[in-house]
């Protein structure tokens, strides 16, 4: 679990989410852990995007609409931050998974 700028956010999620193969994912967290942005790769193509916190959502979006809806969700749900907490995923089962506190 690495604190990544949320300027080089956005990019750094492009890359890993290229390198990955289906049903992998990465979880964005907020510095408490009280918010999240999640992006599942579901196939070559095609994302599901889980947005918890302020708004729950959940979005299967195409490659070309990811940077955007991305963008949007990071904005709505770390509008403060500075960094933010990336978390690699290996498949959704994950996101029920309690995570230990430090």
């Amino acid at each position: 679990m690495a604190l990544i700028p949320i300027e080089t956010l956005r990019r750094q999620v492009g890359r890993i989410l290229k390198k990955t193969l289906p049903p992998a994912g990465v979880k964005l967290l907020s510095f408490k852990r009280d918010r999240s942005v999640t992006v599942f790769r579901l196939a070559e193509t095609k994302y599901l995007l889980v947005e918890q916190g302020f708004s729950n959502q959940e979005c299967v979006v195409g490659a070309s609409g990811l940077p955007r809806l991305l963008k949007t969700m990071i904005k709505r749900e770390f509008p403060r931050s500075h960094k933010v907490r990336l978390v690699k995923i290996a498949s959704p089962d994950e996101l029920t998974k309690s995570r230990k506190r430090v």
